[in-house]
């Protein structure tokens, strides 16, 4: 079974939309990218690729946070015609696990956080981690959540503490995205609310 452009894009397309509705709630591209991995697609990584692929076009501007980012950006180019461009300009920032220690923590001090006129001219991270799970370590609220949610992302960097200080004048700020290498993926909007869950259980 080779990859469907159509039909499986819009697959993942209902997915990330589901997560990002759904904050919490884990989307799983295991199907997806192992039938893109089977198209030969797989000198920039399949789970960046499939996200690119269903979410880029010609009117999108990105950056890539890798050692191989020229390599990954020409790619995402031909495949989307999205254009790459400086981080403080960019549209959706890619962060790679084999970044520059402090990549994470850049892209989130220089990512756009809109304007009070045009909020949805901020940037979203794609931050590839080593895991997501629904471990109850930190505690979601807000829109989309009915009570309360549970996730735990293991990754390279901190990130909680830069994302509350970016988030703090809403409707400003930057929206996550988690990918890990179970291609696992979690949606964090600007408007989820995120606490340090201390039950212990």
């Amino acid at each position: 079974m080779t990859f469907d452009y159509i039909h499986d894009i819009q697959t993942v397309y209902r997915k990330v939309v589901n997560a990002t509705s759904r904050p919490g709630q884990l989307a799983d591209l295991a199907e997806e990218v192992a039938l893109l991995e089977e198209d030969g697609k797989n000198d920039c990584p399949v789970s960046f690729l499939l996200l690119a692929l269903t979410l880029f076009d010609q009117e999108v501007t990105f950056t890539v946070m890798s050692q191989k980012a020229e390599v990954i950006s020409r790619i995402i180019n031909q495949f989307t015609y999205a254009k790459p461009v400086d981080i403080a300009q960019a549209d959706y920032i890619l962060i790679l696990q084999d970044a520059e220690e402090g990549a994470l923590q850049e892209a989130i001090m220089q990512a756009k956080s809109g304007t009070l006129k045009d909020p949805h001219t901020s940037a979203t991270l794609l931050v590839e981690v080593e895991e997501v799970t629904n471990n109850q370590t930190w505690q979601l609220k807000g829109p989309g959540i009915r009570s309360t949610a549970f996730i735990d992302v293991k990754a390279n960097e901190e990130w909680f503490e830069l994302r509350k200080t970016k988030n703090r004048e809403y409707p400003l700020g930057i929206d996550f995205i988690f990918i890990d290498q179970q291609h696992q993926l979690l949606s964090l909007p600007r408007t989820t609310q995120i606490t340090e869950n201390r039950v212990v259980v």
